[in-house]
């Protein structure tokens, strides 16, 4: 699928995949309690084909106000950052981890896309709570007991029509419970049409549709 990436982007872009490919060698040799302690050490991205999703839903939609939740090393930033550029928006990004967000800082700079990507550091439920809305667009990509938390957070703040993609609905299969916890909370929403789109690790993709007092969509 062709992205409207610069060279510089997609050399960033093979950066990222070629990072992916070492890590991926060195976690099927740990066990999975090994694992879970060094988690924060790999780049556990969204997956190209989930990238490139999400750059279509942005443009299609014509997002001005991006949402990330969970940086980590930038790779789905590149993706949502370069769907910015063409829609003229900003991606406001939330990260816990100083070190992923200063490594994913200088990635999106090299990429030439830093400009279209507002960094915010700390707890994501409590910047949530005083970040304006409205949102056009949420990906929810951190670690998944702030799934709830969080959409609580920003439910509230979703622009008409917005679209919310919410990652790992699949896989890790140790957190299905918690995912299906979080889809059943999103789908009881009365103004919220959602599914799941069983590409990458899995993704819950929600849109708003709100009604006016006569039952017609606006």
């Amino acid at each position: 699928m062709p992205l409207m990436l610069s060279n510089a982007a997609l050399g960033v872009l093979e950066q990222f995949h070629q990072r992916m490919a070492e890590e991926a060698n060195r976690v099927s040799e740990l066990g999975q309690e090994e694992f879970f302690r060094h988690r924060d050490d790999f780049l556990l991205s969204v997956g190209a084909e989930a990238g490139h999703l999400l750059h279509s839903l942005v443009v299609a939609r014509k997002a001005k106000r991006i949402v990330e939740l969970g940086t980590s090393y930038g790779y789905s930033t590149l993706f949502l950052a370069a769907a910015a550029s063409q829609t003229g928006g900003k991606v406001l990004t939330f990260e816990m981890a100083d070190y992923k967000q200063a490594s994913a800082r200088k990635s999106l700079e090299q990429a030439g896309l830093a400009d279209y990507v507002e960094w915010k550091l700390g707890d994501a439920v409590e910047l949530l709570e005083e970040t304006p809305g409205p949102f056009d667009f949420v990906l929810v990509d951190l670690w998944k007991e702030l799934y709830i938390p969080c959409f609580e957070r920003f439910y509230p703040k979703l622009a008409n029509h917005a679209l919310v993609a919410s990652d790992n609905m699949l896989e890790p299969a140790v957190y299905r419970k918690d995912a299906a916890a979080f889809q059943n909370m999103v789908r009881a929403k009365p103004d919220i049409q959602s599914m799941l789109l069983p590409l990458g690790s899995g993704v819950e993709l929600s849109c708003v549709y709100r009604q006016s007092e006569t039952g017609e969509v606006i």
